[in-house]
């Protein structure tokens, strides 16, 4: 097959839809949608769009949606090229503007569903499907952070985000990045590249309609980190191709 298979978690809306589209020359695009009615009417959007696309009904904190995917790309393809990480959720307002869910003050059950959406269920279901990313000639990895994980930023007096703390989602995605590191070490002597991206404060149902970035842009960060060639990074953090701290 000359097109490469992506699976997008989240893909039916938002940056993982834009990612889709970004994707539709260089590869067979599912998606993954919680909502079957959604779903549904992003795939009819990306076939009219071009794209040889197709969808799963998907839940990233389910299990079983963890082992329907394995299923159907080992059946389908026998392989996975391109995993992007998109779904997640936020704790609160988005962007923060200011202290909310502060680490003193955060409710637990809170704090436990906000890691099990945007960090336990990633991890699970990157392990999942890694064994069919290792049957790509060029698996990629895209773990959607975001810069509101980077503890150097956060850390930082006078960083454009040092005010915006919401220690949930910023700890989830902290958590994330470490999830990158340690997966990009272990598969050094391979050619899986694993990388985490943020996309930018974005017009989306999360990002509101205050944000700067147009949709179309959010999703080129994720793209190009799933379209890396041979000699491109792996293990880092990235905006529109520069490097974030971590």
């Amino acid at each position: 097959m000359s097109k490469k298979i992506a699976f997008i978690t989240g893909g039916n809306r938002g940056l993982g839809f834009q990612t889709a589209l970004d994707l539709k020359d260089v590869a067979t695009v599912v998606i993954g949608s919680r909502d079957a009615k959604q779903g549904e009417a992003a795939l009819g959007k990306l076939r009219a769009a071009g794209a040889d696309a197709d969808v799963l009904p998907f839940d990233v904190t389910d299990p079983a949606s963890h082992q329907a995917a394995h299923d159907y790309f080992n059946t389908r393809y026998g392989r996975l090229d391109i995993l992007v990480n998109n779904a997640g959720i936020a704790a609160g307002t988005f962007p923060a503007t200011g202290p909310e869910h502060s680490a003193a003050e955060v409710p637990l059950p809170l704090l436990h569903k906000v890691f099990e959406t945007n960090f336990f269920a990633q991890v699970a279901l990157t392990d999942k499907l890694l064994p069919l990313i290792r049957k790509s000639p060029a698996g990629r990895i895209v773990n959607l952070s975001s810069i509101l994980g980077s503890l150097t930023l956060q850390g930082t007096p006078g960083s454009p985000i040092y005010d915006a703390k919401s220690f949930a989602y910023d700890a989830s995605k902290s958590a994330l990045n470490a999830f990158t590191i340690h997966l990009a070490y272990e598969l050094r002597g391979t050619r899986i590249k694993v990388n985490s991206a943020h996309p930018g404060w974005v017009k989306t149902d999360m990002g509101g309609p205050e944000a700067p970035m147009a949709l179309e842009e959010g999703g080129k960060t994720s793209a190009v980190l799933a379209t890396l060639p041979d000699d491109g990074p792996t293990g880092g953090f990235f905006h529109l191709g520069q490097p974030l701290p971590w």
